[in-house]
Parts: C-alpha cells; structure tokens; sequence
C-alpha cells in the first residue's frame, strides 16, 4: 500500500517549485514530528507512572493530538482537508501560503508522515525479531499455527454470521467486516510483551508466532475479500499464489538463517569505518522487507524475518544494542499516528445517524475479543500455560485493521454504519489490549522475585542431600 501511496505522490512531487516549496514540506514535517515526539513522551510517561504499558500512552497522546481532540496531526483521510490542521494553520499564517499552496503542503507532509510511520512499525519487528529465539519460536510452531487459525476462522465466521442474521447486512459487506475482525497487530502486542518482559516467556513465543502467522493468513483473507468487492468473484489462483509465496517466504527466511550468519559476521568483521553493524543489518532487512512487498505480502514480515535470522548471529546482543536508540526515534511516529487516525466522534450516540453504527460495534467488539480470547483453549499438552494471556495477546487490531478498514473505505462497499462499527472495534480492541496483558501477565519483579527465591530453596536442598551423608559416616 505504501508503494501505491508513493506512486501517487511523484506527479504532486514533480509540480512541487509551483505548488509547494520543498522547504516549506519539510517545515510541515518538522513540526508533525515535534507534535508526535512531545506527545508521545508525555504518555509514554503518564501512562508508565500510573502503571500501564508506554505503548497505551502513545496511542492515547495520539488521539488527543489527532483529528478526536486537538487536530494538530491530521491526516488526509476520511475527508480530512488542511483547514482543520492546526499545524497548518499555523504554518499558513507564519508563512503566508496560499490555500492552494497550503493543501499541496498538506497532501504532502501527510505522505511523508506515512511513510515514516510504515518505517517505523518496519524498524519494530526488525528489534522485534533481535530479540526473539528462533529455535523458541520454531518449539511453539504447531502450537502457535493452531492459534493463529482459530484466532482467523472463529472471529470471521461469527463475525460475517452474526451480521447478516441480526443485522441484515448484505453478504459482501458482512464478509469484509468479518475479514477485519480477523487481524491481530503483532506490532502493539509485541510491544507491550517486550516492555513486560514477556516476550521470551512461553506465552509471549506462541502470542508473537501466531500473530506472525495470522498475519499472513489475514493477507489471504484481505486478497479474498478485495476480489469480491471488485467484481463479486474469488480470484483463486491468486489466493494459491498468495497461500504458496507466503509459505515459502517464511520457511525461506528460517532455512537462509543457517547459511547466511557466517556470511554476515564475516563481512562486518572486515568493516572499519562508522555504523560498521548497524548498516548492513538495515541493508539485510530492508532488502527482506522488500521482497515480502513485491510478491504481495507485507513489509513487516520481511523485517521480522531479518531481526529472526541476524538473532542467531554472535553479533546479535550488540546490534540490539544499536538498534534501539534509532527504533526510539521512529517508533514513536507509528504509535502516535495510529491514534491520531481514530475519530471518537463516532462514539457519539445523540447522532441518530450513529445509533445504527454503535449496535453493530457492540456486537462487533464482542466478537473481536471473545473470537481472539478462545485461541487460548487451542493450546494442548501444556498444563502450566497461561491460555487467557494468550488469548489477550491476540485481542489488538490496530494498524492491521486500519489497513482492512482504508481498503474497505476505497472500495465502497461498506455503509457508514458498519465502517463507523469497524472504527470502534479497531479504537476499543486496541486501547483494551495493552492494559490487559498487564492484567493477565504476572509482574516481571514479582515473577523475578518467586524465581530467585526457587533458586535458593533448590540450592539449600542441594546442600543438603550433600551435607546430610558425611554426618551419618
């Protein structure tokens, strides 16, 4: 999709000296990324303070900074136009532009802003995959496997069902919002597990593994359903292509790690200038992102894959290292973008319009969460697992259902009822995810705590069936 959003923007860049000046565009960035740095510190902080997740305050600071509240980061969607940007009402006046010339600037500072926010979610599951095992992840594979397909065919089946009996939606339309309801945001919820410390545990292995492979599955589903609303027929040889490309993508990446580990450590070790690690491992993932694009998956899993195959490198503790100060600059933008992409004025129920919207939504976000909830009593031959915490750990849609959402909205197939109930399914599962995983999980120090404390029990007992024979001798 981004490629496309680029695309689009080369004729607008091509007449930029007449419209837009470059400097006035990077003007306009400059002060999105102010807006987005600022808020997405003081929530972060907040939210960290008042015992929540960072994630949840940046979401939130995004909101409050977005089209809900504040209208300083507005983006040109769902009608939006410069006028109700107060960055560019401010740009406007400090500046003198023209209205012509201020929504040229708008159109593309927005861009711009998207394409740093898909840079950021990419940069993510690249730190995100440093810091995951692949031997832990391939342990969990079946398991996570069953998870992800539950987690896809039970929201989906109830979801397309439920609307066409209680609500009388017809059947394309109904499909589409069931798609949606079957997207999991790997990028929200493996940042919350990583903050907990969770992302390594058992649970956060087989959450990460499935989210990864619904993921794919909710592209098939989205290449399904896209094909429906174009010309009301399934293209399936495309949904072979995509099913077969996506497999061996994946198993391509695991099967490159045991070749190319050597490869790596052995050119960076001949490298003596500065970024000698750091550069080619974003040239590696980068390159991966790429491909996943080109045949038609998503670029997060691509970076994904990368952060799994330089993991089992013996360059990988410092490489994180070096990732994580450019992953906090940019990280922040797709957290806070999300947010501020969500319209609360929906939630509004006086609006006669939204009463329709909001039954829908309440039905919708029963399904959301109770259909991610289930995937936990997939889970077999694991007595001691924590199933509700990986049932929660598949509840967030985020960025993944804004994605099912945009291309609904194109399409036209979608009422402003159920586009308006998809909104407030994607807002709620993804605001209510993050707290409760905290819920679910138990605190990182207590958990610390009880495991040092068995430590010292185990080595007393130790010492004991040591000591205990030379007494009797």
């Amino acid at each position: 999709m981004q490629l496309d959003l680029i695309k689009s923007s080369l004729p607008m860049l091509a007449t930029t000296p007449a419209t837009a000046e470059s400097s006035l565009v990077v003007a306009a960035v400059l002060l999105n990324l102010v807006v987005i740095y600022f808020a997405s510190k003081i929530g972060g902080e907040f939210s960290n303070r008042v015992g929540f997740p960072p994630v949840l305050g940046e979401l939130v600071a995004g909101v409050i900074v977005g089209v809900s509240v504040l209208h300083l980061l507005v983006m040109p969607e769902e009608g939006a136009d410069s006028s109700i940007s107060l960055i560019m009402t401010f740009l406007q006046t400090t500046a003198g532009l023209s209205s012509d010339t201020t929504d040229a600037v708008f159109t593309i500072q927005s861009q711009v802003m998207s394409v740093l926010a898909e840079l950021g979610v990419i940069i993510l599951l690249f730190e995100i995959g440093l810091e995951s095992n692949l031997k832990d992840l391939m342990a969990v594979g079946i398991q996570a496997t069953i998870v992800a397909v539950v987690g896809v065919v039970t929201p989906f089946a109830a979801g397309t069902a439920g609307l066409m009996t209680l609500f009388g939606v017809s059947a394309v339309p109904a499909i589409f919002a069931g798609a949606a309801l079957t997207a999991t945001s790997i990028g929200i919820t493996s940042r919350v597990l990583s903050e907990l410390g969770c992302l390594n545990s058992k649970e956060g292995q087989i959450i990460l593994g499935a989210a990864v492979i619904d993921d794919v599955l909710g592209i098939i589903v989205l290449a399904v359903v896209a094909s429906l609303a174009k010309d009301g027929a399934v293209d399936v040889g495309k949904v072979v292509y995509l099913m077969i490309s996506a497999t061996c993508f994946l198993l391509g990446a695991i099967a490159l790690g045991n070749l190319f580990n050597k490869s790596f450590v052995a050119i960076v070790d001949q490298l003596k200038t500065r970024g000698e690690l750091v550069i080619p491992a974003f040239i590696f993932a980068f390159v991966m992102a790429y491909l996943a694009v080109i045949i038609q998956l998503e670029a997060i899993l691509g970076a994904f894959a990368a952060g799994l195959v330089l993991e089992e490198t013996d360059k990988r503790k410092e490489l994180q290292k070096q990732v994580v100060p450019i992953a906090d600059m940019l990280v922040p933008i797709f957290f806070v973008t999300v947010g501020a992409k969500t319209d609360l004025g929906v939630l509004n129920p006086a609006v006669p319009s939204n009463r329709e919207g909001l039954m829908m939504a309440i039905f919708l976000i029963v399904v959301a969460i109770l259909g991610k909830v289930v995937t936990g009593l997939s889970v077999y031959g694991q007595p001691q697992i924590n199933r509700l915490a990986i049932g929660v750990g598949m509840i967030p849609r985020g960025e993944v259902g804004l994605v099912f959402l945009g291309i609904g909205s194109s399409t036209g197939i979608l009422s402003k009822p159920l586009e308006a109930a998809i909104i407030m399914m994607v807002i709620l599962t993804t605001f209510l995810a993050p707290p409760l995983l905290r819920f679910v999980f138990p605190e990182p120090k207590l958990l610390a705590i009880a495991q040092e404390q068995l430590l010292v029990y185990g080595s007393n007992a130790q010492e004991t069936l040591e000591v205990t024979p030379k007494v009797e001798e």
